[in-house]
């Protein structure tokens, strides 16, 4: 059972970065390798927030991150995803952060590239998509079970054009192969944004803790 171990904001000196949660729980990695996993976000120049998760080897103390998991409004709403991760989200975010270790490195390119970054993102402006099957935000008003039980009815292809027709392609997790990852994904991203939107309109309640392991 993974519980919440700490939500005090730690500041790393001279950096944005914080770590938000603490998990107290262990997961295995393919050699035998053991990781406390633990919550991050910062600032963007934009001001918007960036999630990632690090993964702490409880033997030797080497940490691994994953890649942007998620990107928030605000601290408030990265807060409040970093509370909502379970199991199977953390589980495939140790595999996301794993995988670049298991790549083949190639050897280096003595050839300087030409830009310093990449391209910017396109910015396409378009209501949602006629062939996502469902609302999340309509769902989510019902229950965030209810919201959780129609999308684990659907199949991997409803469930990407969910993320897309509903603009939640902040993080990796959006990219996954697992339905079930990318379910929580979306319940994760769904339930942030609905709160941090107009926190009018969704009554604040206790977060309880049945969802975390």
């Amino acid at each position: 059972m993974l519980r919440l171990m700490s939500l005090t904001l730690q500041l790393r000196s001279g950096k944005m970065a914080e770590v938000l949660v603490e998990f107290d729980a262990a997961f295995p990695g393919p050699g035998g390798e053991r990781y406390a996993p633990r919550a991050c976000a910062r600032m963007n120049e934009d001001g918007r927030w960036e999630g990632w998760i690090e993964f702490s080897d409880i033997d030797t103390g080497a940490v691994i991150r994953s890649g942007r998991e998620t990107t928030q409004p605000s601290r408030d709403d990265a807060m409040y995803w970093a509370t909502g991760l379970t199991r199977v989200y953390l589980e495939g975010s140790l595999e996301r952060a794993l995988e670049p270790e298991r790549r083949l490195q190639p050897d280096r390119v003595d050839v300087e590239p030409a830009f310093d970054g990449p391209a910017e993102p396109l910015r396409i402006d378009r209501a949602p998509a006629a062939r996502a099957v469902l609302d999340p935000f309509d769902v989510y008003v019902q229950g965030e079970r209810v919201l959780r039980q129609e999308l684990s009815a659907l199949d991997l292809d409803h469930l990407r054009g969910i993320v897309r027709a509903y603009g939640l392609e902040g993080g990796v997790a959006a990219q996954s192969p697992v339905p079930a990852v990318l379910v929580e994904y979306i319940v994760a991203e769904v339930r942030a944004r609905a709160l941090g939107t107009d926190t009018a309109d969704w009554p604040a309640s206790p977060k309880t803790l049945d969802h975390l392991l």
